[in-house]
């Protein structure tokens, strides 16, 4: 169980901070909530606490897990589908996953297939949506300004 104060990563959506915990009534039931603001798009995202666990909210990374995610957007090796609907499916599958590291990966890849070949349309969507919910996360781990982490997300890819 998260308490209010605690930064926490919502999958698809990114990190943010548990504002509150609520009570509301829903089809008759009385139904227990976290408020999450999530600071990346000014959004407020409500998780009912017994669907945690399904929506996958975990708390962020530390320092030592920072380092790692450092490493895979460092890494330069990658393997992707040739086909753009393969390689676009394998890539949600990651982000949906709500691992960092996974979220990592396709950001990398991501930037290395544009470099090399460009990018759809879809994938640069998909690049521009992990970037955000990768950067979320690192701002909230290292307690850094938005601009300041993107610059040293763009260093390790460089």
């Amino acid at each position: 169980m998260f308490n209010v104060g605690d930064k926490v990563v919502y999958p698809m959506h990114g990190a943010g901070v548990i504002e509150d915990i609520e009570e509301q009534e829903v089809s008759g039931e009385r139904v227990r909530y976290y408020i999450i603001k999530l600071p990346m798009g000014e959004m407020k995202a409500m998780v009912p606490l017994n669907k945690v666990k399904e929506v996958g909210l975990r708390q962020i990374i530390d320092e030592e897990e920072i380092l790692k995610v450092f490493e895979v957007l460092k890494d330069k090796t990658t393997s992707m589908p040739i086909n753009w609907n393969h390689r676009y499916r394998a890539n949600l599958e990651k982000i949906k996953s709500g691992s960092i590291f996974e979220v990592a990966e396709v950001v990398r890849n991501l930037v290395l297939r544009d470099r090399q070949k460009g990018l759809s349309t879809g994938e640069k969507k998909m690049l521009e949506n992990a970037r955000r919910i990768l950067l979320s996360e690192l701002v909230l781990a290292k307690n850094v300004s938005e601009n300041m982490m993107a610059e040293m997300i763009d260093d390790f890819l460089s």
